[in-house]
């Protein structure tokens, strides 16, 4: 089994960090963690990241404004301006490894920055899966707007509660969601990582929808996973996006909340490698 590196590169004048694991000379793909509290390359990918290793270079960044990337003072002022910068700086880490091409991997509202990615450079980018995707089209539910609002309360019990929230069983977590929420909410209470987080959503999260004109020309093959029971980005976003895109498939996991690659791991790995593996 490949080795996951924590390691860092200098993307458009500020630090990325991520995590790094397989061959330098294999195909690559990254991945891109979602917008909650707490998100960030390890929470999202660090127990998925074997599943691809061994066949793959993969690279999971900590997207600018979590994590232990740099948190820049000029932050942009508008959720769309947070998608450019994450966009450049996804560029900047391809760049930085002479990676030409890359197959993405978004989660939640890393699959809207897999768009964005295919929308400003299409031919950086081989396939594309997205799991519970934002940049559909649905309505925001409550527990969402708990989620962008989170600041409001940012108590330890109200991000448990968010923890919950994410999936259909947290017996399956394979930890306490009192662990889970207390390691996380250390980090969340950093000025810096506060900071980035209420610019980020000072404003509508529908900012990030991806227009259906663009969607049509997204000539990418695309494997878009959702959960049955996801309450954040609920399956009829996937939906709309299989009906927009050209050359996508779409697979609902039954008793499965927001987190396919944890809830739904090995089924997914299974689905995910044969993607990447098909001849289109």
């Amino acid at each position: 089994m490949a080795e996951t590196t924590e390691r860092t590169v200098t993307t458009n004048g500020y630090s990325t960090f991520f995590l790094d694991s397989g061959d330098e000379g294999k195909e690559a793909v990254i991945l891109l963690h979602g917008g909650g509290p707490g998100a960030n390359a390890a929470s999202n990918w660090r127990g998925f990241i074997p599943a691809l290793s061994d066949d793959y270079r993969v690279l999971a960044p900590d997207l600018v404004g979590y994590g232990r990337t740099d948190h820049p003072e000029d932050m942009p002022g508008s959720l769309i301006g947070w998608l450019r910068m994450r966009v450049d700086q996804v560029l900047a880490l391809m760049d930085a490894h002479g990676i030409e091409q890359a197959h993405l991997v978004g989660n939640s509202m890393g699959g809207a920055l897999a768009m964005h990615m295919v929308m400003a450079a299409p031919e950086r980018v081989r396939k594309v899966s997205l799991m519970g995707s934002a940049g559909g089209h649905s309505q925001p539910t409550p527990e969402v707007m708990r989620m962008v609002s989170f600041y409001k309360d940012p108590t330890l019990s109200a991000l448990e509660n968010l923890t919950k929230w994410f999936v259909y069983d947290e017996t399956g977590l394979g930890a306490s969601i009192a662990a889970i929420a207390e390691e996380r909410h250390k980090e969340i209470m950093r000025p810096e990582i506060r900071r980035s987080y209420e610019r980020f959503f000072s404003s509508s999260p529908a900012e990030a929808a991806v227009p259906p004109s663009a969607l049509r020309r997204m000539a990418h093959p695309f494997l878009l996973v959702h959960g049955r029971e996801d309450r954040f980005v609920t399956p009829d976003s996937s939906v709309y996006l299989q009906q927009h895109l050209p050359n996508a498939e779409l697979h609902i996991f039954p008793q499965c909340g927001h987190w396919v690659q944890i809830e739904r791991a090995g089924a997914y790995a299974v689905l995910l490698r044969n993607f990447l593996k098909a001849a289109n």
